[in-house]
């Protein structure tokens, strides 16, 4: 298959790129680098053209209300130039439990995505995945304070992102799903319990992790919103082993 996936160096889309070619597929990395700017348009029609399948990796730069306006121009963009182009299947990478969280203006953004995705012209699938094992450093450096951590007791699901990868790159080679996949890790732990097994973990790290139900992004997820529903696709790595 001809694969283009868009936002193809970045974390996520870069990863795909190794795992489709090591398919066997046709796969072409797009992004700004390339001449590819799906927020302007530019070079988007060039890096679709001849493409059997579209995969849409790419994040908005900033977590704020100006998501919502930044990926409704991109994937309207993108869908246009992919429907003309007679690409055949379309995919998007996103978050599991967005739809719970109307208070966070990020995952909204993203629910406007999907929705945008769905009403479009292209056969599409979802994917959505937990967070990745790979970004549990990244979350506990928003709420550090100089040697304290303060985190949210949030029940969160990590995925290794290589195994969320496979996930993708099934769909993405596969037929149109027309609705969600959903992927998560085998565990679930509070998130304050993960930031202090992390740090464990980390011997040149002297943070300590302090509960705080109002600190962070995370302060703002219901119960269990951000954890696999039924039917979800769960990988095999566990944290632990992940960190060890």
């Amino acid at each position: 298959m001809k694969i283009s996936v868009v936002g193809g160096t970045g974390f996520m889309g870069s990863r795909l790129v190794k795992a489709l070619e090591t398919l066997g597929h046709q796969v072409a990395a797009h992004d700004r680098s390339t001449g590819c700017d799906l927020l302007t348009g530019e070079g988007v029609a060039r890096a679709v053209a001849s493409a059997d399948v579209v995969v849409d990796t790419i994040d908005a730069p900033d977590f704020d209300a100006s998501a919502s306006p930044f990926f409704r121009t991109t994937t309207d963009n993108l869908l246009a130039a992919a429907g003309q182009a007679g690409v055949q299947h379309a995919v998007v990478l996103s978050i599991v439990g967005i739809d719970r969280i109307p208070e966070v203006d990020y995952y909204q953004a993203k629910v406007l995505q999907e929705a945008r995705l769905a009403a479009g012209p292209i056969p599409y699938s979802i994917v959505r995945a937990t967070q990745f094992m790979e970004f549990v450093d990244k979350i506990m450096s928003w709420t550090t304070e100089g040697d304290v951590v303060r985190l949210p007791p949030t029940p969160i699901q990590p995925v290794a992102a290589d195994e969320a990868v496979q996930a993708l790159a099934d769909v993405a080679t596969g037929e149109p799903l027309g609705g969600i996949l959903n992927v998560a890790g085998p565990d679930v732990f509070p998130l304050d319990d993960l930031g202090r097994m992390t740090l464990q973990a980390r011997p040149g790290d002297d943070r300590t992790v302090v509960t705080d139900e109002s600190a962070g992004l995370f302060a703002a997820v219901h119960a269990d919103a951000l954890t696999a529903p039924e039917g979800a696709r769960l990988g095999r790595i566990h944290y632990r082993d992940w960190l060890a």
